[in-house]
């Protein structure tokens, strides 16, 4: 079986190759669409403003390092009203995408880092740990935010929309809101009268967070704040910055786990090869397994504004590895009589498909048994392709969900030279990835495109740069694992036209046992 990081990132293309062009919908010319078109012009002109009053894109485009210090006063939660606490506050930041930010103040110690491949943070025991989820996509953002500047939104995929006047400490500032490839938000406020960010609100490691800036002065060519006010929960502190060094040596472990942390990373190739035997005998143990999958799906324009939403349920059960589904229902609603049997001879169809496919495999390898010749595993090239194009670092322990699973990072080897479309594919591929090394399989993996995955050098599709997806297992009944959880966000472009943005949440669940009968009819599962 293919490595699944290799299997989720060509099922991205796959998907975007059978996704049906972007059609131009009514409200691209009805007038109902000009308050979003104009709120992103007046966003557009806000920030483009702030860059200007911050030395100017020229300037802010030549910072590949940034490199903060300050000092730490105020009160943490639970402390009495007299009670000053003091402490430190580091900011590094590094091109394409490395953030690291580090609060240590009333007895607590808030850090939140990412590398490029993946988001981690501290505990509340203190312990490092890998992000996941909203965590991991907030980290994300604010790490692009900052190394970008708010410069060339559009090529970063970054929304800005113009929300209205709001007070910021008793002042008057323009609110703008950006959004994500991924969705997440910010919300940015601009002093009307020096264009300078005052305010920036949102989410930090599930607390709700606000940040007030003043007192810029110069550094070198541009502008940065020098008191930074920092509500974070129900602390409340205020950084007086001490230092700031724009373009200085900042090296790659900065923004990595703490090296204490990490572990020799074990032969790749043995365990990948020890998770695909293991998938081989899951397979088998699968076909007694039934269950529920839902799939939601969203479309947005060029604005950020949903333009279609779909929600499907369906019905499945697996057959010589594969998911056989049936659609139950779709937007909330069930099928009609006649829809429901044409999806119950879809299903047949494919389970004969398979049946044959099984009956020509048997009969090659009984052929090469008799001739005395190993038949070569099909398989095994996906998992040589991860390996020759990918580099693994920052191996770790971690507790995931009630498992000890061995955590590593992997990006693409940029030393490589590929010479196929599959390893120009996985090239472009970075994240991060779970093993549970006890029952040999991928609990979690996390990955997104780090530039333009083209196809047929963009004529026939380009998966765009920052496309992402997850896909989570769990052990189920302690004899198999099973799927629970898939994600893509993204943007692609499909025949040279109109690029579009989506959302695809998939989520598995009411997994049940039964007996698998397909001898003609497909129908719902059997329990046992």
């Amino acid at each position: 079986m293919r490595s699944r990081i290799l299997a989720f990132g060509m099922g991205i293309c796959v998907a975007v190759l059978a996704a049906p062009l972007p059609a131009r919908s009514q409200q691209d010319t009805k007038p109902s669409a000009q308050p979003d078109a104009k709120a992103a012009q007046e966003g557009a002109k806000i920030i483009a403003q702030y860059v200007k009053a911050t030395g100017g894109a020229q300037a802010l485009a030549r910072i590949h390092t940034l490199s903060i210090q300050g000092t730490v006063t105020g009160s943490a939660a639970g402390a009495g009203p007299s009670d000053i606490n003091s402490g430190t506050y580091t900011l590094d930041t590094k091109l394409p995408n490395r953030y690291y930010s580090e609060l240590v103040f009333g007895g607590k110690r808030w850090i939140e880092a990412y590398n490029g491949k993946s988001a981690w943070h501290e505990d509340a025991a203190g312990n490092p740990v890998t992000m996941v989820s909203d965590d991991s996509l907030e980290t994300q953002f604010e790490s692009q935010i900052a190394n970008t500047r708010l410069l060339e939104l559009k090529k970063n995929k970054v929304d800005a929309a113009f929300i209205g006047h709001a007070s910021v400490q008793g002042k008057d500032a323009l609110e703008v809101e950006l959004t994500s490839a991924t969705r997440v938000k910010r919300e940015l406020y601009f002093d009307p009268q020096t264009h300078l960010l005052v305010e920036e609100s949102g989410v930090a490691d599930r607390m709700p967070t606000r940040i007030f800036f003043s007192e810029y002065r110069p550094e070198k060519e541009i502008r940065l704040p020098w008191k930074i006010e920092l509500h974070r929960g129900e602390d409340v502190c205020t950084i007086d910055v001490t230092s700031a060094a724009v373009n200085g040596p900042i090296g790659e472990r900065v923004f990595d786990l703490p090296l204490a942390l990490q572990v020799k990373l074990p032969d790749l190739k043995a365990l990948f090869k020890e998770i695909d035997d293991n998938q081989k005998a899951i397979d088998k143990v699968k076909e007694n397994y039934a269950g529920i999958r839902t799939e939601e799906e969203t479309e947005y324009d060029s604005n950020g504004k949903a333009k279609n939403h779909e929600l499907k349920e369906y019905s499945f059960f697996y057959f010589d590895g594969e998911e056989i589904s049936t659609l139950t229902k779709k937007d909330g609603k069930l099928l009609s009589d006649a829809e429901e049997q044409r999806e119950i001879a879809n299903a047949n169809k494919r389970v004969e498909e398979i049946r044959k496919r099984q009956t020509k495999r048997d009969a090659k390898d009984e052929k090469a048994k008799e001739e005395g010749k190993e038949e070569k595993n099909n398989d095994d090239p996906g998992i040589e392709v991860f390996l020759r194009t990918c580099q693994f670092v920052n191996p770790r322990r971690e507790r995931f969900r009630g498992q000890d699973v061995l955590v590593f990072d992997f990006e693409g080897n940029p030393e490589y030279k590929p010479r196929s479309w599959e390893e120009r594919i996985v090239q472009k591929l970075a994240g991060v990835v779970w093993v549970d090394e006890k029952v040999h399989d991928v609990a979690r993996l996390e990955a997104y495109f780090v530039g333009d995955a083209k196809i047929v050098g963009g004529l026939l599709a380009t998966v765009q740069k920052g496309t992402g997806f997850v896909f989570e297992q769990e052990y189920v009944n302690n004899e198999v694992w099973l799927p629970t959880y898939e994600e893509a966000q993204g943007g692609a472009r499909v025949l040279l036209v109109k690029g579009f943005r989506f959302d695809s949440v998939t989520r598995y669940s009411d997994y049940k046992k039964y007996h698998v009968e397909t001898s003609s009819v497909v129908g719902a599962p059997k329990p046992q």
